[in-house]
């Protein structure tokens, strides 16, 4: 049994949410953005203050080991792997992909302090832009998936920048980046350790969420194709708005939703008017979507549900319009195995736990189509997320990564 620094934790917390900090209150860490690389560069430095070694991969994935505890073991058997993500989305919070990034690291640390002597390696790592800027959870896609030289070429941040060029300027190469794609036989098993982001713990008094599978994952946009025109001498019937249209494509996102299954839900994030002038009707309205359903078949009726809708629109309209969808990331069953495991941890430690299924996507959903992986949840205040009130209580993290650790120890001694 090895115990956690609960304080070392939290204070590496707090100084983490330091960097990127916006004047809300929220913290703004866009992958290999000046906030994200210097997030990247503090996080190297506590591995290397603690005797720890740290790789980068191609994509820009940072990968930990304990040159001790793998002397103590054979490290070219498949690793134990625990981590999560440090970018943020615009305005975000500070434990969102935070929290289970540095209990992971805490959890290598206190095995290289005790020279614990384990069956086989354990891997901290800290997946790039998880959070989609430029591809959703696009580190461990690139992991598992792979992306070739060309997609990479083609992919746009939020912002408009090409990831390429941002990328290569952070000090990446877009080759390596396409040849980030793990061999057969690298991962054992996989524990990440994550907030709710939701109500459903803190509501039933419940210390841990035992996961069992995560959201199928769809995104990409809709665009509407209209004619720019004079907004003060065109009458409104002469006028083909592409505004108008996304107006009414966005009102009807609800209603699409219920029609695919209540667990359906649709997010438009983003909506950009071309050419974005105050005075000009726009010609065109793009509409960024987030959609998400627990099942492969279930998010594969949202997504028709959604052309059908945009051309439906666009008809009424007298406009076209184009759709462009990203390959969905499929919903992820977790690992039966690892969940018992995580739920006897729990047990031990006189925490009470519950099964769970997660409507967040994330990189565990990647990992678990390479080896057996589990998630811990923790509860979040007010089921709050990915704004500046996002918060989970010092206790309950500190049960989440005790639980990590002792759930770590056990599918490394296997």
């Amino acid at each position: 049994m090895i115990t956690v620094d609960a304080q070392r934790l939290k204070k590496d917390l707090i100084d983490l949410g330091s960097i990127g900090r916006t004047p809300s209150g929220g913290l703004s860490r866009t992958s290999f953005s000046a906030e994200d690389l210097k997030a990247r560069e503090w996080f190297t430095d506590r591995c290397t203050e603690a005797g720890l070694k740290v790789e980068t991969d191609g994509i820009g994935n940072l990968i930990v080991s304990s040159p001790r505890a793998d002397a103590l073991t054979d490290p070219s058997l498949p690793a134990v792997w625990s981590g999560s993500h440090i970018d943020t989305v615009p305005d975000g919070g500070a434990f969102d992909g935070a929290l289970g990034s540095i209990a992971a690291l805490e959890c290598l640390r206190r095995i290289h302090e005790t020279g614990a002597a384990l069956n086989r390696p354990v891997r901290c790592v800290v997946y790039a832009d998880e959070e989609g800027n430029y591809a959703s959870l696009l580190g461990s896609r690139a992991l598992t998936r792979g992306f070739s030289r060309a997609e990479l070429e083609t992919l746009t941040g939020r912002d408009g920048d090409r990831f390429a060029d941002t990328f290569t300027a952070a000090g990446g190469d877009l080759d390596a980046a396409a040849a980030a794609k793990l061999p057969d036989g690298i991962v054992d098993s996989s524990v990440e350790l994550h907030i709710e982001q939701g109500p459903v713990l803190e509501e039933r008094g419940i210390d841990i969420g035992v996961v069992t599978g995560i959201v199928a994952l769809g995104s990409g946009t809709v665009t509407f194709h209209g004619r720019a025109d004079h907004a003060g001498t065109t009458p409104m019937n002469a006028r083909q708005d592409a505004g108008v249209a996304a107006g009414a494509f966005l009102a009807s996102l609800p209603e699409v939703a219920a029609r695919a299954g209540e667990r359906a839900v649709v997010t438009a994030g983003m909506v950009t008017f071309i050419p974005g002038g105050a005075n000009v009707v726009p010609e065109a309205a793009r509409v960024t979507l987030d959609f998400r359903e627990p099942t492969a078949d279930g998010v594969a009726v949202l997504e028709a549900l959604l052309i059908a809708q945009a051309q439906e629109i666009a008809a009424a309209h007298g406009l076209e319009c184009t759709v462009d969808f990203a390959p969905t990331v499929p919903p992820a069953p977790l690992d039966e195995g690892v969940q018992a495991i995580i739920a006897d941890a729990a047990s031990a430690r006189g925490l009470s736990h519950m099964p769970i299924p997660s409507g967040a996507g994330h990189d565990s959903q990647n990992i678990a189509t390479i080896a057996p992986t589990g998630m811990i949840f923790v509860p979040s205040v007010g089921g709050r997320s990915h704004c500046p009130e996002e918060n989970t209580r010092w206790d309950d993290v500190a049960r989440g990564a005790q639980v990590l650790m002792d759930t770590i120890l056990a599918l490394a001694n296997r």
